[in-house]
C-alpha cells in the first residue's frame, strides 16, 4: 500500500529524518499553489541534483505576505502539501511561516539549492548559508507557457 502523507513533517521530525540521510540533501521552496507542469519540472530536476529532495511551503499566512493576490493561495496550506507529498520526486515536505525559507535552510542544512532560473542568483535566499558549508546552488530552466498565477487569470476570465 502507497501512504505518502508522512512525507509531510513538522520541523522537528524534519530535522531528525534530516540526520538519518547519508547522500546530498537538495531544498527547494515555493507556494506551490495549482501545481502545474513547471513545478514538476522544478521539483524533478532539483531532486537529480542529491540523494533526497526536502521542499519547504510557504503557509498560507506566508504566502498572502508576497503578494501574490487577496484570494490566493487557492490551495489551503495543507492540500498543497499533502499532493507535494505524492509526487515520487519529493521525500519530505516542511511547511514554513516566515517570508522567507533562510531559517529552514539555516536548520536543515541541505547540501544543495535549486530554484526555478526566474530567480537571479543573488534573489535565492540561502546561497550564502549553503555556499558556506562546501554546498552548492542550482538554477532550473523554466518550463514556458506555465505558471500558476496565468492560470488564475485564466480562470478568472472564465467565468
Amino acid at each position: 500500500m502507497i501512504d505518502t502523507k508522512s512525507k509531510v513533517r513538522a520541523l522537528p521530525e524534519a530535522l531528525i529524518w534530516r540526520a538519518r540521510q547519508a547522500g546530498p540533501v537538495v531544498f527547494t521552496n515555493g507556494v506551490f499553489d495549482l501545481l502545474h507542469p513547471g513545478h514538476v519540472e522544478l521539483l524533478e530536476a532539483a531532486r537529480r541534483e542529491g540523494s533526497v529532495l526536502i521542499v519547504g511551503v510557504n503557509s498560507d499566512a506566508s504566502a498572502r505576505r508576497l503578494g501574490k493576490g487577496p484570494d490566493r493561495p487557492v490551495n489551503p496550506e495543507a492540500a498543497r502539501a499533502r499532493v507535494l507529498a505524492g509526487l515520487a520526486a519529493v521525500d519530505c515536505v516542511v511547511l514554513f511561516e516566515s517570508e522567507t525559507p533562510l531559517a529552514l535552510i539555516q536548520q536543515l542544512a541541505p547540501d544543495v539549492l535549486a530554484k526555478g532560473a526566474d530567480y537571479a542568483r543573488e534573489a535565492i535566499v540561502g546561497v550564502d548559508v549553503v555556499e558556506s558549508r562546501g554546498g552548492r546552488v542550482v538554477r532550473v530552466p523554466l518550463v514556458s507557457g506555465f505558471s500558476t498565477t496565468s492560470i488564475v487569470d485564466r480562470l478568472r476570465a472564465s467565468t
